[in-house]
């Protein structure tokens, strides 16, 4: 590790809490401008790290923070995404300090942001300080793009890659919102599965109705909706949704093998994930259940008196959202018109429902080309960072990757410093202080590695 990332881990953990505490939730209005507050604090910290160009560009009130230091003529041209928005977080439920007081304990900065995506962002601005240290300057011309809105499914994100194109224009785009394998065993990640998120309503009486006067011959939305969530999955884990596989890639041999490879056990897994069990897609390991396969998750599912004392009534409807995770080469709109298939088909006639897919449809699945030269130069960045050879993995979640590579006409390639126990989205969330400096140093380190690479042997085989 660069002995300028040792001598400056306090004044990394001290900025990284000072963000942490501007609560930027996404599309929540109370906390808009909480997110303005945030963008603004990263394009100081970005102008004091040596950005002779740093903006902020307003995206319909989700504020994105762009900058760019591009001082090296005939170098590869790099675009660093991110964000700086938040999940909503239950003070009631954290126990380790509240979501926006963070604090440092046991190696490990608490709060929300600090794995995802905020302590990302800062591995990218101490890995850059620690490069121009040693280099003077960038080897490579660098651009960095953090968006607002990305917890709410970055639904203006292309409009804005599109009114900006030729400003972010570049020969690869560098992904940080993913996932390591293990603090010990780091890994690339060379694959992103896409997304719908999907609200499913079940309606029986015109009303919320008492249950003694209508119990029996009345339509109940919550048994009728349990039935349609209780057939989702078959006996072996396959999702029943009409056609769903029809589209679904086979994974090579190389990638199942590249899996293969990593370090796993159930016990490893189960204590890290806190899942309680292992379940799925019979026939295919965890990691390909993960990486390789698609699911289908529900992920709220809400009728009647769920909270305070009960009214004894047959709800008039039941809710429940859903989230599809999709794969190679499944498209959203083609997973959109199966669900509705699946829920006209299995619904009773009794009832009326509606769907809504939301505005996260459009995530896309990504994986970089194969065998292309900046995964390469990743790895063994990787090797320089965390002291250990970097295998192979992909990532579970959704983000806007696609949309990256096909509006920028550049491959992608992902780099992440968050884990699975980091707890996104959850009470607690967590960075360990280790794995953010072994990121700094695997950036410091890849940027000479890349800046090796001519232009055009980064921009094969995407344009």
């Amino acid at each position: 590790m660069p002995d300028y990332l040792t001598a400056h881990r306090a004044d990394l953990i001290r900025e990284l809490t000072e963000w942490l505490r501007v609560p930027s939730v996404a599309g929540v209005p109370e906390h808009e401008i909480d997110v303005l507050r945030s963008a603004n604090w990263l394009a100081g910290t970005l102008r004091r790290t040596g950005f002779p160009t740093v903006e902020v560009w307003d995206a319909d009130g989700s504020p994105a923070v762009y900058a760019e230091w591009c001082a090296a003529p005939g170098a590869p041209t790099v675009l660093v995404y991110s964000h700086h928005d938040v999940r909503a977080a239950k003070d009631e439920e954290w126990k380790e300090t509240a979501p926006f007081e963070p604090i440092e304990r046991d190696g490990y900065v608490y709060g929300r942001g600090s794995s995802d995506a905020k302590g990302q962002v800062m591995a990218h601005v101490w890995g850059l300080r620690a490069h121009v240290d040693e280099a003077g300057a960038p080897a490579v011309n660098i651009k960095l793009l953090v968006e607002g809105e990305e917890e709410t499914g970055s639904a203006g994100f292309s409009g804005l890659l599109e009114s900006n194109r030729e400003r972010l224009a570049a020969d690869l785009v560098v992904f940080s919102d993913t996932l390591l394998w293990h603090r010990d065993h780091p890994a690339v990640c060379t694959s992103m599965r896409g997304m719908i998120l999907a609200q499913l309503e079940v309606r029986g009486p015109l009303r919320d109705m008492h249950s003694g006067a209508v119990s029996g011959p009345a339509p109940n939305p919550l048994i009728e909706l349990s039935r349609l969530i209780g057939s989702l999955h078959d006996e072996k884990g396959v999702i029943t949704l009409p056609g769903f596989y029809d589209d679904v890639a086979e994974p090579t041999a190389r990638r199942r093998a590249e899996l293969a490879a990593l370090p796993y056990s159930d016990e490893d897994w189960l204590e890290r994930s806190a899942t309680r069990s292992i379940g799925g897609e019979h026939g295919w390991t965890v990691l390909e259940r993960l990486w390789l396969r698609p699911q289908a998750e529900v992920i709220s599912l809400i009728g009647g008196d769920p909270i305070g004392p009960s009214r004894g009534a047959v709800p008039s409807q039941a809710e429940a959202t859903l989230s599809i995770r999709i794969v190679p080469d499944q498209t959203p709109e083609a997973v959109a018109d199966q669900l509705y298939r699946w829920a006209a088909e299995t619904l009773s006639d009794r009832v009326d429902y509606e769907i809504t897919v939301s505005a996260e449809t459009g995530q896309k699945p990504y994986a970089t080309p194969p065998d292309h030269p900046a995964v390469a130069a990743l790895a063994a960045a990787m090797e320089d960072g965390f002291g250990t050879p970097a295998g192979r993995m992909g990532n579970a979640g959704g983000g806007p990757a696609e949309v990256l590579a096909r509006m920028l006409e550049a491959p992608v390639v992902y780099f992440g410093t968050g884990l699975p126990e980091d707890r996104w989205h959850d009470s607690d969330e967590r960075t360990a202080i280790d794995v953010l400096l072994a990121g700094a140093a695997t950036l410091a380190s890849f940027w000479p590695r890349l800046a090796k690479l001519p232009p055009a042997a980064l921009a094969h085989p995407a344009r």
